[in-house]
């Protein structure tokens, strides 16, 4: 199996046990939140129960038994006629209830009691939201409603699993984010130490290859025989490669060139050294220009080319197709093919380390390729058109450049 994709596995198992966690804390908290809740329901029935035995009893002992009941507990409610008018409250704020001095004694030698009628009916309100009311018989055919509300406890208690677990999903964020980047940054390391030593053990056969072509022709007098040619042009390529090599982990410098050449000598190179039976065609404006490092951008038109001459079985086209935009100063080269295509899902994935619809392969050319446009050219390379059993068009973004 492929790391990367074992890697994408364990993810999926992490993601997986961590979903089974919350849900069985979110479970847990409801099972108590119901449970605290009828407790609740079973205190405003006894508080309400305690308000009508207030009203029919004449025993006094009894009563100061009712009233401590009563008084201990703590769930907000609110009392009010059939009509709907306030009769009686319990743990509510008690500075929305005060007393107007000035109608002192209207009622019976009694101080008039005045209410914030907005607040107790918007606490009303939110009780009906919440709870069914308690109705008690009075006297006759009248009767009370009892409304009432969660407790301050519960509100938390129903809030708590998720602030938990929000606080947890920063924590592992934040940790994994740390520790990814940690681990990225070692690996970038070991890799870009492993790549300069490459591009060092490569330097000294590379060397002598150039010299013993030199001294063929030299022997042979054969400074244009097209097979020693051709092996040159294969040492350069293995030249080139070492210094793609050596200049990985440092930013590469970027000259202006015109991108027409650069991409007609890279594709002249490579078409003859793949079957004949795909042709190559190279279309365009010959005249834009644009920021490259040569060694790194045929890096990347290998990776397109040879991914797109995997994917035609048979015979099939090639075609590289470049044009500018004045108005935005880019330029854009579409690589397409005429081979299996690509599914629309995939249209991202494909970009992933790891990712490859071959046998043999590791799957990083595409990913390799992106950093290079994204990271090293400041631009952009995206899958513009796949169609299934007709072909891909990958599209390449660069700055322009004035002449």
């Amino acid at each position: 199996m492929n790391p990367y994709e074992h890697k994408r596995q364990w993810n999926y198992l992490l993601l997986v046990f961590a979903a089974v966690i919350a849900s069985g804390s979110l479970f847990y908290t409801n099972y108590l939140v119901k449970h605290i809740a009828e407790s609740e329901h079973t205190r405003a029935e006894v508080w309400a129960r305690s308000m009508q035995q207030v009203l029919s009893s004449d025993d006094n002992d009894f009563l100061n038994y009712v009233f401590t009941v009563r008084d201990s507990l703590s769930v907000p409610a609110i009392i009010t006629d059939e009509k709907g008018d306030f009769i009686s409250t319990k743990g509510l704020d008690s500075t929305k209830t005060f007393i107007d001095l000035e109608e002192k004694n209207q009622v019976k030698g009694a101080p008039a009691v005045k209410y914030d009628l907005q607040y107790f009916k918007d606490e009303l309100a939110s009780m009906k939201a919440q709870h069914e009311p308690i109705r008690l018989k009075m006297f006759g055919s009248n009767y009370w409603l009892v409304y009432y509300k969660d407790s301050l406890l519960l509100t938390q208690l129903k809030i708590f699993p998720y602030v938990q677990l929000l606080l947890i999903a920063v924590f592992l964020l934040v940790a994994y984010t740390a520790f990814n980047s940690s681990r990225k940054s070692e690996q970038n390391q070991v890799w870009v130490g492993l790549a300069k030593e490459t591009a060092h053990q490569l330097g000294t056969p590379i060397s002598s290859l150039m010299a013993w072509i030199e001294l063929l022709k030299d022997k042979f007098n054969a400074e244009d025989d097209p097979l020693l040619l051709e092996m040159d042009n294969d040492v350069k390529r293995l030249e080139i490669v070492a210094d793609r090599f050596s200049k990985i982990g440092s930013k590469p410098a970027l000259e202006t060139h015109v991108v027409y050449d650069v991409v007609k000598d890279y594709v002249d190179y490579f078409k003859v050294r793949v079957t004949n039976k795909i042709s190559f065609d190279l279309a365009g404006d010959t005249q834009l220009k644009a920021g490259l490092n040569i060694p790194l951008f045929d890096w990347v038109l290998e990776n397109l080319l040879k991914n797109a001459v995997n994917a035609i079985e048979g015979t099939g086209q090639i075609k590289v197709f470049i044009r500018g935009s004045v108005s935005k100063k880019l330029v854009y080269i579409d690589v397409s093919d005429t081979g299996k295509g690509i599914p629309r899902s995939k249209f991202l994935t494909v970009f992933r380390p790891g990712y490859t619809t071959r046998k043999r392969g590791w799957g990083l050319g595409l990913s390799l390729t992106k950093r290079m446009i994204e990271n090293y050219h400041n631009g952009q390379i995206f899958v513009k058109d796949s169609e299934v059993g007709k072909g891909t068009t990958f599209r390449i973004i660069l700055k322009r450049l004035e002449a």
